[in-house]
């Protein structure tokens, strides 16, 4: 809950910025598409070699011993309002180019509106590939620069501030290093992980793949409901001086 923080002011601004958005999320949804996004990576196709089922006074138990067949990696994103998963994309890498493809699949949704999509720092979150293509949706003209250089596409402090800019029609909020709670795509891998993942049985990636994205979409039609965010900013600082 409290990592070590190189600037309290900014830590916290950002934790305060993300909770707005979480609370505004539902008022705002016919103008702005929140979304919140990461990855799932290294979903391992297990199949365990024993079962026991559940009995009248008894769980049902999975012996450890288990056959590895394969692996995948889900790159998703909710939508805050909605609770439901507005895009995501099964395969075996995560690359920029396959954050960028699911980014693209996120603003096809609703390519009219603006978008706030809010994830985390990893580098390929921040990619020039990724910049290029926000100034080619928000700009007719602009010059980016050169990646490792100059302008905008320097480096990855220079990419993420233009991808935070609150004038693009496709906005990126960062959550604070060490903070992947505050991103609520974490709660919904942890409910896959819970009724799909952990107790399956999958004899290869493609059966699993087939039960994730099946998941997905019963979980979009029948339990989708947003999350009652009642974190803030102040509880943090509250905590913090305790």
């Amino acid at each position: 809950m409290f990592p070590k923080i190189d600037n309290e002011e900014e830590f916290v601004a950002r934790i305060e910025k993300i909770c707005v958005v979480h609370q505004e999320a539902i008022a705002i949804q016919s103008d702005i598409v929140v979304s919140s996004s990461d990855e799932k990576t290294g979903i391992q196709a297990l199949n365990h070699l024993k079962i026991l089922p559940m009995e009248i006074g008894k769980n049902k138990r999975i012996e450890a011993e288990y056959t590895r067949n394969g692996w995948t990696c889900l790159i998703a994103s909710r939508n805050i309002a909605t609770g439901a998963l507005n895009a995501y994309q099964l395969g075996q890498t995560r690359k920029e180019e396959d954050y960028l493809q699911h980014i693209q699949s996120i603003y096809a949704t609703a390519p009219s509106k603006k978008h706030i999509i809010i994830c985390d720092q990893l580098n390929t979150h921040k990619s020039a590939s990724l910049v290029e293509w926000v100034a080619s949706i928000c700009y007719k003209d602009i010059e980016l620069g050169t990646k490792g250089k100059e302008g905008i596409l320097k480096s990855q402090k220079s990419r993420m501030t233009f991808l935070e800019n609150e004038k693009h029609q496709i906005q990126f909020l960062y959550t604070p290093k060490h903070c992947s709670w505050i991103n609520q795509i974490e709660n919904w891998f942890a409910i896959l992980q819970r009724k799909i993942i952990k107790q399956g049985q999958f004899s290869s990636v493609d059966e699993l793949e087939n039960n994730i994205t099946e998941f997905i979409t019963y979980y979009n039609d029948f339990l989708a409901k947003p999350v009652k965010w009642v974190f803030t900013a102040e509880k943090y600082r509250h905590k913090l001086r305790i």
